[in-house]
Formats: structure tokens, C-alpha cells, sequence
């Protein structure tokens, strides 16, 4: 039987992020071409943690800066490894590179963290993303990390064409592999709760994850107060998790304004709102939040940067692009966009039916299964001439990581010593 080994970040949370969600999915997508999987990490669970062995995953915690890992993976003898985010191909690589030379190497970046960067710093600076801002440390690290792995799953095509153009990233070490899901049937669509049944507004993400926070925050001061204006008697539901007590403190019930924290069941906090808000201001990859609002019918009024990649924007005019909603940046505009969609029934109807076709037309997992796995058998067949192509990669591989191995290895002598 075929062996997949995903070295985890974290352990997924899917009730609590999206990228805990996007693992799931690519574990399933494995499990269907028969791969035996084993998930490791080095971080901490949590109450939220999922439980892979529910879904037959193995699981096994691992240490940083130990060589016991490099007995572990020799002994299982992976034929693929996927690193979960570039971080932990950086403290695990070069050990699978040693121990299992012929293991094929992916990197799942989930999103693009040095444009997140990049969008964040510029945002703090009040300008615009510029070339400077994208070329952050953490951008040079994220692209090491991809030259030195055999493929990296892309979330969004918007980042393919940031990668190729604006860093010149050959087109075959990158690999578009957006959320994988099941088709809304016309039955389940039938199910949900119509415009007249719903009620409050809502937004929804994890507040560890600095634009969630920012976005909460943004709609407090700024679009929030410009919606009371209009609608007086109107709510917005804030659910999360991880609330801090700078998140807790925006409750306020006087302005319809309020926390609500984690919930156990998107689905049902999504199909009671009429009308999903969205808009950060940074980030990058695929929102969940806007995933979870068209798989339950709840229309959304959302920034350019949290609309990136779900949609068929390219070379289209914005105004003729079927969003599940609106798209918009200026404050006023988007405040009374949101009312509008909140307000008129005919919005409403045709905005959810187009969430329905996006997810119908752009994430429909069977679409991409097929592909994905000749992409991986091709490159098990073809490897060494892959890798001889590309040179940076080997180059990196023999420069960066001999650092990274002396680094880790003085710091395991050191914490044996102490």
C-alpha cells in the first residue's frame, strides 16, 4: 500500500479554521487513491483538535530538533511527504531529503503568507502593496521552501499568477488545488432557510488569525455605525475562535454589535443570518468564511482581497462577474451595498444562486481528483530529471539547509547538555 506522511503545523482544527477544513480535504482526497496516511506534528492539541483516527489517519507527536524523527520517517519509508505550510518543510526537509531520498516532496502552502505580509505591512503604512512589501523575509523563506519541494499545492489562482510573474517561479513546481468539496445538490438547496426566515447579520473567523481581528475591528469603528445609520434595529453576530478579551471588549448590545465567540455548528449560525460581512482589509489564500456562507445560502458583502480567487474574475468586468453578493473597498459603498442585499429580496435570491453555481462550477472535488494524482504519478516516474531542472532547488537544498541541519543539530546537543 502506498505511504503518505503529512508533517502538520498544527493538528487540524476544522470547526475552527479553514486551513483545518483544507486538510481534511486533501486527507480524503489521499484516501481515495488508497494511501495509507500518517499525520505527525510537533505542536500541542486542543479541545478542538480533530480526531484523525476517526477517519483511520495514524497519528504519532514528533519533536523539534531531534533526530528521533529521522529514525521514525526511515523506518516508515514514505512514498510522499506533504509538509503542512512552509515552516515545517523548513525543520523537516533537509531530514526527508536524508532519511527518504526518493520520497516525493509537497509543499500545501494553505496561502501565500509573504503576500499576506506584504498586504498587512502596507495596510499599517496607509499605501498601497508595492514590490518592496512583497519582497519580506517571510516571502524569501516561503519561496525557498518551494524550490526546494518537488510540488506546491496553490489554494488560488490569483497566487499562481503572483508567483509566476511577479518571482518567475517555473510553472511546474506549482500545482492549483483550490477547496475540495462536495456538489450542493438541489435538495439541500431547497432545505435552507429562505429570505424571510433570516434575520441578523454575521462574520465569522478564527481571532488568531490576524485579519479576522483586524476585519471585527474595521466594522466596529468604521462600517458598522454607517449600517446602524440605516437599519437602527439591526444585528451583527461576531463568532470566532480563540475571542481574546480585545475581541470580547467590542461587544456592545446598545449597537446591535455582538460577540458571540466559538460555535460548534457554522451551518446553523450561517443559514439563521440573511447576510455574511467580509471585509479584510489583508490576507491571502480562499476564505472559509465565504465557503461556509455559499454552502448555506447567505449572501455576503465582501472586500476585493477576501473575494480573491473565488470567483471567475479574470480579464471580466467586475460588474459582470456572478458573485454571491458584492465586492467592495470603499467604506461607504460597501456599508450601503450590505444594506441593499439586506434589504431587497430580489438581491438576496439571485446573489445566493450565484454563491450555489460558484461552488457547483469552481470546487467541485471531483473535477480536480483525477488530475492531481497523474500530476503525483508523473512525477514519481519522472523524478530525478524533475529535480535536475530545477537547479535552485538543489541549490538551495545544499546551501540553505545545511544551516538549517547544523542549527537544529547544535540545538539538540545543547538541550541534551542542559
Amino acid at each position: 500500500m502506498k505511504k503518505l506522511l503529512i508533517i502538520g503545523f498544527v493538528w487540524p482544527e476544522p470547526k475552527s479554521s479553514a486551513a483545518g477544513s483544507r486538510m481534511i480535504q486533501l486527507i480524503e482526497q489521499f484516501q481515495n487513491q488508497d494511501y495509507k496516511i500518517t499525520f505527525v506534528s510537533a505542536a500541542k492539541t486542543s479541545q478542538s483538535t480533530f480526531d484523525l483516527s476517526s477517519i483511520g489517519v495514524n497519528t504519532q507527536d514528533i519533536l523539534l530538533n531531534d533526530s528521533s524523527f529521522d529514525v521514525f520517517i526511515s523506518e516508515l519509508k514514505p512514498d510522499v511527504v506533504l509538509f503542512d505550510r512552509f515552516m515545517t518543510e523548513e525543520q523537516y526537509g533537509w531530514r526527508v531529503a536524508e532519511q527518504c531520498s526518493n520520497a516525493l516532496r509537497i509543499l500545501d502552502t494553505e496561502d501565500f503568507h509573504g503576500l499576506r505580509k506584504a498586504r498587512e505591512v502596507a495596510l499599517k503604512q496607509n499605501t498601497e502593496i508595492s514590490v518592496e512589501h512583497l519582497h519580506n523575509d517571510i516571502t524569501k523563506r516561503e519561496i525557498a521552501s518551494i524550490y526546494r519541494s518537488d510540488l506546491s499545492l496553490i489554494i488560488s489562482e490569483a497566487e499562481i499568477d503572483t508567483l509566476i510573474h511577479q518571482f518567475s517561479i517555473d510553472k511546474s513546481l506549482l500545482y492549483y488545488l483550490p477547496f475540495l468539496l462536495e456538489p450542493i445538490s438541489e435538495a439541500k438547496i431547497q432545505q435552507l432557510p429562505t429570505y424571510k426566515d433570516r434575520k441578523q447579520f454575521i462574520t465569522i473567523g478564527n481571532f488568531l488569525h490576524a485579519p479576522n481581528y483586524d476585519a471585527a475591528l474595521y466594522l466596529k469603528q468604521t462600517i458598522w455605525p454607517l449600517m446602524r445609520q440605516q437599519l437602527p434595529k439591526a444585528e451583527l453576530h461576531i463568532y470566532g475562535a480563540y475571542e481574546s478579551q480585545k475581541v470580547t471588549q467590542l461587544n456592545n448590545k446598545k449597537e446591535g454589535f455582538l460577540i458571540k465567540g466559538f460555535t460548534e455548528d457554522v451551518n446553523e449560525v450561517m443559514q439563521n443570518a440573511k447576510v455574511c460581512l467580509a471585509p479584510l482589509r489583508f490576507g491571502a489564500g480562499l476564505k472559509g468564511k465565504l465557503i461556509d456562507a455559499m454552502q448555506n445560502g447567505t449572501p455576503c458583502a465582501m472586500s476585493g482581497i477576501a473575494a480573491e480567487g473565488m470567483f471567475e474574475i479574470k480579464n471580466r468586468l467586475l460588474s459582470e462577474v456572478e458573485v454571491n453578493g458584492f465586492i467592495e473597498d470603499n467604506p461607504e459603498k460597501f456599508a450601503q451595498k450590505a444594506i441593499d442585499l439586506y434589504t431587497n429580496s430580489e438581491i438576496w435570491n439571485e446573489s445566493q444562486q450565484n454563491g450555489f453555481k460558484t461552488l457547483n462550477n469552481r470546487f467541485n472535488k471531483a473535477g480536480f481528483d483525477s488530475d492531481f494524482f497523474s500530476k503525483i504519478k508523473e512525477l514519481q516516474f519522472n523524478l530525478k530529471a524533475h529535480r535536475q531542472n530545477n537547479f535552485i532547488g538543489t541549490l538551495l537544498q545544499h546551501q540553505t539547509l545545511q544551516s538549517t541541519k547544523y542549527m537544529s543539530k547544535w540545538i539538540e546537543a545543547k538541550n541534551m547538555l542542559s
